[in-house]
């Protein structure tokens, strides 16, 4: 046991001549650009962004007129479709109804058992039926897209 200690454990201690000083002292980052130069960057970058959201600005003006007066031209046409297949639907409810009622005796499309269920308006005046029985006689699905449009966005 005493040879065991008697061997010699080398000691960690400093290098000759001691260690290097600790660097305390602020050293300052290198300065690529001055304060004025940041300034002229920054106002020039403006600039160019500015001018370049004008030019934008402008080509987005240009095809929001451009759109603008493309509904504009197609807004009719729209109306007549749209009042054309509006009548189509009322001409269809109506021969539904003469194909429900044709074996009642005494029915009359359009009356109530004979009697203008609008007694007094004129017979060649459009009566708008409620939404319900615009879509009396069409596909349930149809109606359900009409009736909850909100729903779709």
């Amino acid at each position: 046991m005493a040879e065991a200690c008697q061997i010699a454990k080398k000691q960690d201690l400093p290098p000759p001549g001691g260690y290097k000083p600790i660097p305390y002292k602020r050293i300052p980052a290198k300065q690529y650009f001055s304060g004025y130069a940041m300034f002229a960057g920054y106002i020039g970058m403006t600039v160019g962004g500015l001018y370049l959201y004008n030019l934008n600005y402008k080509q987005i003006q240009k095809h929001e007129i451009e759109m603008r007066s493309a509904k504009m031209a197609i807004y009719p046409m729209l109306l007549a479709e749209r009042d054309r297949e509006f009548l189509k639907q009322l001409r269809r409810n109506r021969d539904a109804e003469a194909e429900l009622m044709r074996d009642v005796p005494g029915w009359e499309v359009g009356t109530y058992y004979g009697e203008r269920v609008y007694k007094n308006i004129p017979s060649d005046t459009l009566v708008e039926p409620i939404f319900h029985e615009y879509y009396a006689h069409s596909d349930p699905k149809e109606w359900f897209k009409r009736a909850y449009i909100k729903l779709r966005s």
